[in-house]
């Protein structure tokens, strides 16, 4: 086979600050896994490289890896940069069916979008409780309206006005090795603290159930497939590590079948496979993958304001946005180990009411809950909440109101500032 592309040699110098684009003719991402260790072909979507005493040469990069990562590390985090923007083709078993052919189409840089994936649900008269008849779709939640080698069918959403059909808009991967980090203890320490509240704010954990096979690596994670864990990942914290959240990313978004994920999802045609036969990447392709999220860093914060903090304390919005939670002492990545994560969330489901319900339970997670978003790299977001309705931070501080909201008191509270607090209070926000 001829390949018209420049491979990335097994021995890259670990200091590397760029990765060289690359255009691959069909099945050249095997190629490329054995040239760099990963599995596959793209381009860093970052102009500068941190870590390994190395310096960052512009003024607000993010998309890079933690500070202090060793030179393994940091070639880690390239390899699987590569990949995660790599598009897929049907040679590499895309689909049959799919929304998106690369992780980086939801998750471009690092950061929000600009792919989306489309929801749907069948609802009550009311428009937004979980009917408990679910059969109008047979192929599950998401729409997949592309169509790859062998497919004819597309899964989308039935004509029936008991269908809600929603958006989800990718969320930042920033800092997420830093969430996973987070000990299971600390998620159920919060959740105790704030059942003993006397307001409305109750959050609690998903307890989930591990859908995948075992990975091969058990270096983060010994799981097995049936066992319940603490969910973390996804707008409803359906799953609890990242590489079972890259593994079902490449199943159900990609139709890219893993060792963790090795069967493809009902679909209409009732295929069993795509134009690649077999699992289509190998469980170092899926971590390689995982990695690079795991060391992407949290982008350095702007000088935060001490006032803008006491607001942000005192409109409650600390409570479910915890500025910081304890990692674990034997996380992995040491750099990541037994500190006080700042990610701004607990981690835990919180009910926001009727405005925002989608339909779509996950987990244990309800049609009204939804695990509060990390505020990380907020200020490189171009629209907010999980849908994008919100075009401002303070459009998404009012998109929390509604019928049964955990946030109705935090709302009345910011409402009452005046003008220059609720202006500090946004500032401080926008600049996480």
């Amino acid at each position: 086979m001829s390949r018209s592309f420049d491979l990335l040699g097994a021995g890259l110098v670990a200091s590397l600050a760029l990765l060289t684009t690359t255009a691959c003719s069909p099945g050249d991402s095997d190629a490329l896994a054995a040239a760099t260790g990963g599995g596959g072909s793209g381009s860093s979507s970052s102009s500068a490289t941190g870590g390994a005493g190395g310096s960052i040469p512009h003024g607000d990069p993010f998309d890079v890896p933690i500070d202090g990562v060793v030179p393994a590390q940091q070639k880690d985090f390239f390899d699987g940069d590569a990949l995660f923007d790599l598009p897929l083709r049907d040679a590499d078993g895309l689909g049959p069916l799919y929304p998106r052919a690369s992780c980086g189409a939801c998750h471009n840089n690092g950061v929000r979008g600009p792919g989306t994936v489309t929801k749907m649900a069948v609802v009550l008269a009311d428009g937004f409780t979980t009917s408990p008849d679910q059969t109008l779709l047979p192929f599950g939640n998401t729409v997949h309206p592309q169509l790859a080698d062998g497919a004819v069918t597309p899964i989308e959403p039935p004509a029936d006005p008991s269908v809600k059909v929603t958006l989800r808009i990718g969320p930042p991967i920033l800092g997420r090795g830093y969430l996973e980090a987070v000990d299971d203890s600390e998620i159920l320490r919060v959740e105790a603290e704030q059942a003993e509240r006397t307001d409305e704010i109750h959050g609690r954990a998903n307890h989930v159930v591990y859908q995948s096979e075992p990975n091969p690596d058990q270096t983060f994670n010994k799981h097995q497939k049936g066992d319940q864990v603490i969910g973390r990942f996804g707008l409803k914290a359906r799953i609890a590590t990242l590489d079972e959240f890259t593994a079902d990313a490449l199943q159900g978004d990609m139709g890219i079948t893993s060792p963790l994920r090795p069967t493809e999802f009902k679909n209409p045609d009732g295929l069993l496979d795509d134009g690649k036969p077999g699992v289509d990447v190998t469980a170092d392709s899926v971590n390689s993958r995982s990695n690079y999220v795991r060391l992407t860093a949290i982008p350095h914060r702007l000088d935060l304001d001490e006032q803008g903090a006491a607001l942000f304390d005192k409109a409650l919005c600390s409570v479910c946005h915890a500025p910081s939670l304890k990692t674990r002492a034997d996380y992995p990545v040491a750099l990541l180990a037994g500190l006080d994560a700042p990610i701004y969330t607990d981690l835990l489901l919180h009910d926001l009411g009727d405005t925002l319900a989608d339909g779509v339970v996950d987990g244990t997670a309800t049609s009204r809950e939804w695990r509060t978003a990390p505020l990380i790299g907020l200020r490189f977001n171009k629209s907010f909440l999980h849908d994008g309705r919100a075009h401002t931070v303070e459009e998404a501080i009012l998109g929390h109101a509604g019928d049964g909201s955990q946030a109705t008191g935090s709302l009345a509270i910011y409402a009452a500032l005046s003008a220059d607090d609720r202006a500090t209070l946004l500032a401080f926000v926008g600049a996480l």
